[in-house]
């Protein structure tokens, strides 16, 4: 028996599950509140995706009679061929069984439906990928083709990062969700609560708390929450997570505590720790004072937003590390939906989710949801904390692949971790999001490649000048674009976030902003990008003050959730007609080709010609780092000591060493002064063997002491080499 079963309902991720439940697990730990978690999306995933589960998919079909297209009728027609193959392809995307990844290159071996169509374009823009990842996109693909027979003949809410996602998003009225939860549970509805019921009944939880990140995770929330009301009355039901967080603020609606009994906001680990003492201890007594904190309940007929309590929320540095124990960590399916290395991120490998700062550093973007507690309050994690908790889950869940799901990691922060990483000699992989700003220079790029930092992820937005200061995103084009061609130089991978139709948005800004998307993609800076249409949400500085930016808010009446406002832009201009084709110029450029079409071809109306000089991009990577650094700039030294050798020279009667560096990849070779020479070595042996960093001027001081002009032998051409060798500045 357990206190608490933390659930994540259907659907997040195939891959790695959601850190929501881990977190909260690895708080309730410290303080001896025990718990169960699961992730009922990968149990039902793995239900349906076997050959049982696909038998009774098939038999549902064909009992309803919903097989109507000709696509769905091609994969009923392959149905024998589909229940032999699915158990070899998810053991295969489990990563259980790699040899299988040439059955699955085979051309015959799985049956191929419409999401193969898109296979010779894949072939024509890159080439043969490696064995293992071209069987991973074949088998998503097969996957994508069941999932569509799903949706035709059986659920048209199914999807695997998502479920009836419509019925959740923007819901500003209670009605149709509830309309919808009073139905028969769906097919997928009846695998998810039978899961569900055994579970209950293995671990006989007291309290239930489902975490719900997304609109596409409320729906299945309240489903289950119906199944416990009706056959586990004594079972309290609560739930937080990312959607109620943001969307739920404004609740009003007493129907909704017809499925959960508590909906509790923003940090989770106080108000669940209060919860944990309301419903298992005794009304009245000293561990039950009915104080809660930041929680909807019903009562007396009304929702009260139950936030009493005047107890404090806990430091970052006390809730303990994520625990991913009781989940099915070998069971998560990798999957490649893109062949772009960066790309696949999100969905290929299993990676421990972490975060190095609560909030945001920045805080001002005016598209964002800055007035909320999880982005307004910022508060880092030490990085010798923080690299304790990566040791920790290493061992505990065998992986060596983080997350940082930051707002946006710190830089300072980032290179404290770096350096951590570094002096325990861990060898980890990890990604993150970033703000693409100047701190990033090529130097520190370095340092976290070396620290196992492989991608980040950024928000360009709207590449514009002018619209980059109307968000107040604090960069430039240029400064992105120096700050990508700093990352990947490091060999580190650029993704970035971009944005159309913003208020005040010009049709020309539209294009201008492809055409610095493209030649950022045709330079080699960025590897990877996602555009998605602006939407004014309620809690951004948009939202709170539409008319500052020149948009005019549909608002209604909130009962139930309150995030998405319509809107209409005074300018007029329907964006949504630039969707497609920046969609489908990106999927190119993503792929390394159409560089070359004109804009123009990419859209089905007339667009202008892009007012942006062609080598605008090219002219922006011309610009070098600044230099000399900060004088509080730190000397790292990652490289191995040299070869010496001394060598007189007759002529100018001096003595001088040659000095010959080894790095993973090239033999650098340098003649210096023996004077220089034995200071150099003897600072680099110090560099390697203190563990306190010396900064730029300690360093230039020390050479200062021998006598001569730093600034004479530290030039930036020295420095570049010395770069190459293995010394930063960061």
């Amino acid at each position: 028996m357990n206190d608490l079963l933390l659930i994540t309902p259907p659907f997040t991720q195939l891959n790695t599950p959601y850190p929501g439940t881990a977190y909260l697990k690895g708080f309730l730990n410290t303080r001896n509140i025990s718990s169960f978690q699961m992730d009922l999306g990968i149990e039902v995933i793995l239900a349906i995706f076997s050959k049982n589960g696909l038998k009774g998919i098939f038999s549902q079909a064909k009992k309803e009679k919903t097989i109507d297209s000709e696509n769905a009728e091609r994969i009923f027609a392959l149905r024998e061929h589909y229940l032999h193959t699915i158990d070899g392809v998810i053991r295969f995307l489990q990563g259980k069984a790699p040899t299988f990844a040439r059955q699955l290159c085979t051309e015959n071996f799985l049956p191929r439906a419409s999401r193969f169509e898109q296979l010779d374009d894949l072939d024509e823009a890159f080439g043969h990928m490696g064995m293992q990842d071209r069987a991973k996109h074949l088998a998503t693909l097969y996957l994508e083709d069941l999932s569509d027979f799903i949706i035709e003949c059986i659920d048209p809410y199914f999807g695997f990062s998502r479920y009836a996602e419509r019925l959740g998003k923007s819901a500003n009225s209670f009605d149709e969700l509830y309309l919808n939860l009073q139905q028969k549970p769906t097919y997928i509805d009846q695998i998810s609560l039978a899961i569900l019921d055994q579970r209950i009944r293995q671990f006989q939880p007291k309290m239930i708390c489902f975490s719900v990140p997304f609109p596409g995770n409320l729906y299945s929330a309240l489903r289950c929450g119906a199944h416990i009301k009706a056959h586990f009355k004594e079972i309290k039901i609560a739930m937080g997570g990312g959607f109620p967080n943001t969307e739920l603020r404004s609740l009003t609606d007493t129907r909704v505590f017809e499925f959960v009994d508590f909906i509790s906001l923003d940090d989770g680990e106080k108000p669940i720790e209060l919860l944990v003492e309301h419903v298992l201890h005794p009304i009245g007594s000293t561990r039950n004072t009915g104080r809660l904190k930041r929680t909807f309940v019903l009562d007396q007929g009304k929702v009260f937003y139950n936030n009493l309590s005047d107890e404090k929320d806990y430091r970052q540095s006390e809730l303990g590390t994520p625990d991913y124990s009781d989940l099915f960590l070998d069971q998560y399916i990798s999957v490649i939906e893109i062949a772009n290395p960066m790309h696949s991120l999100w969905t290929d490998g299993r990676w421990n989710k972490l975060t190095m700062a609560h909030g945001c550093y920045w805080g001002k973007c005016t598209f964002c949801d800055i007035s909320l507690d999880y982005i307004k309050i910022y508060e880092p994690i030490a990085a010798n904390i923080l690299v304790d908790r990566m040791e920790q889950l290493m061992q505990q869940t065998g992986d060596n692949g983080f997350h940082f799901v930051d707002e946006a990691a710190p830089p300072a922060l980032m290179r404290a971790v770096a350096l951590e990483i570094m002096k325990r000699k861990l060898t980890v992989t990890w990604w993150t999001n970033i703000r693409f700003e100047k701190s990033f220079s090529r130097d520190l790029c370095l340092l976290l490649k070396a620290s196992g930092c492989i991608a980040v992820s950024g928000g360009l937005e709207v590449a514009s000048d002018r619209l980059l200061k109307l968000i107040d995103k604090g960069v430039t084009v240029a400064q992105v674009a120096q700050v990508t061609r700093n990352f990947t130089e490091a060999g580190i991978m650029v993704h970035a976030y971009l944005m159309y139709g913003y208020p005040t948005q010009t049709v020309q800004e539209t294009i201008d902003s492809l055409e610095m998307v493209r030649q950022l993609f045709e330079s080699g800076v960025l590897q990877s990008g996602f555009w998605h249409q602006f939407a004014m949400t309620a809690h951004s500085p948009v939202g709170l003050h539409p008319e500052a930016f020149q948009v005019i808010p549909d608002k209604k009446a909130i009962s139930f959730a309150n995030n998405d406002i319509a809107f209409e832009d005074e300018s007029g201009i329907d964006h949504q007609i630039f969707s497609q084709g920046l969609k489908t110029s990106l999927y190119n450029y993503m792929h390394g080709v159409g560089f070359d079409f004109p804009l123009q071809d990419w859209f089905d109306f007339e667009i202008p010609s892009p007012g942006i000089e062609a080598h605008y991009i090219a002219d922006c990577l011309e610009a070098e780092d600044n230099f000399p650094q900060k004088q509080t700039a730190k000397m790292v030294w990652l490289g191995n000591p040299p070869e010496i050798k001394k060598t007189n020279r007759k002529r100018e009667r001096q003595t001088f060493l040659e000095l010959t560096f080894h790095s993973p990849s090239a033999i650098i070779d340098f003649t210096l002064e023996e004077s220089q020479g034995r200071w150099l070595v003897a600072i680099l042996e110090k560099l390697a063997r203190e563990s306190k960093l010396l900064s730029f001027a300690q360093f230039k001081e020390s050479f200062e002491e021998r006598g001569g002009l730093f600034e004479r032998f530290w030039t930036a051409e020295f420095h570049a080499d010395m770069r190459e060798c293995g010394l930063l500045m960061v």
